[in-house]
């Protein structure tokens, strides 16, 4: 049985006129991102080896491309976002700082075993029950391994096991 429209059980938080400063906040961290980029690449030497483009045409392609995609949300923001609870907002530090440890224990314990234990968290924490989880980094560190050191000789970290 639904609700009828401005019923009791229909209410909704009234928003601002101007709802739109997230978007706006957003696009001027990422005009100004594009500005240093671009800046940076205004300093990069050229080598003695120089192609046509030279190594200024890539950074100044991705400047010009953030800077625009950031004017966009400067000028046409869209509707003020509903933003996770903190409780939601934790499970997204939780799973940055996993990848930063990740990256730390990366060259310390190796590839097998930091892939396995950081898939196994995050799987876990997108809603796989806890033993799968840890069959699914077990798979996924595997597979990775098996394709990129074995099939394609590429090298990874090895940790104090040799692999």
């Amino acid at each position: 049985m639904e609700a009828e429209p401005g019923s009791a059980s229909m209410q909704t938080i009234p928003k601002a006129k101007d709802s739109t400063m997230s978007d706006r906040i957003f696009g001027v961290f990422g005009l100004l991102l594009a500005i240093f980029y671009i800046w940076a690449a205004t300093i990069i030497k050229d080598s003695f080896m120089v192609d046509v483009v030279g190594p200024r045409a890539f950074p100044y392609m991705v400047g010009a491309v953030l800077g625009i995609s950031s004017l966009y949300f400067i000028f046409r923001p869209d509707d003020e976002p509903a933003w996770p609870l903190f409780r939601d907002f934790a499970e997204i530090v939780f799973a940055a700082a996993v990848m930063l440890l990740y990256a730390w224990a990366l060259p310390e314990v190796g590839f097998l075993i930091s892939t396995v234990f950081a898939t196994a968290y995050l799987t876990w924490r997108l809603g796989t029950k806890p033993l799968w989880s840890l069959v699914t980094g077990v798979l996924t560190s595997g597979g990775i391994y098996v394709v990129f050191h074995l099939i394609l000789g590429l090298s990874l970290a090895k940790g104090p096991l040799g692999f």
